[in-house]
């Protein structure tokens, strides 16, 4: 499982375009395929992270999050 390091401020997600709400962050990232698939980024209040893909690809949020050094494994 991956989450947000502890010593990382929430509101620094919000530099990769992360929304803030009640229970936690969110993104919502449509890749403008052919397919038009769309990965969905949630955040909970315990700094895990929960990745759902509508269809196969990623994009670059968690590389960039972890390139960031924002992420651990736990």
């Amino acid at each position: 499982m991956l989450k947000i390091k502890e010593n990382i401020e929430p509101e620094e997600l919000e530099k990769f375009k992360f929304k803030h709400y009640p229970n936690g962050y969110f993104k919502k990232v449509y890749l403008a395929n052919e397919d038009d698939d769309c990965v969905c980024y949630r955040i909970f209040n315990d700094r895990t992270i929960q990745i759902t893909r509508l269809d196969g690809e990623l994009d670059n949020t968690l590389y960039d999050l972890i390139k960031a050094d924002l992420v651990e494994k736990v």
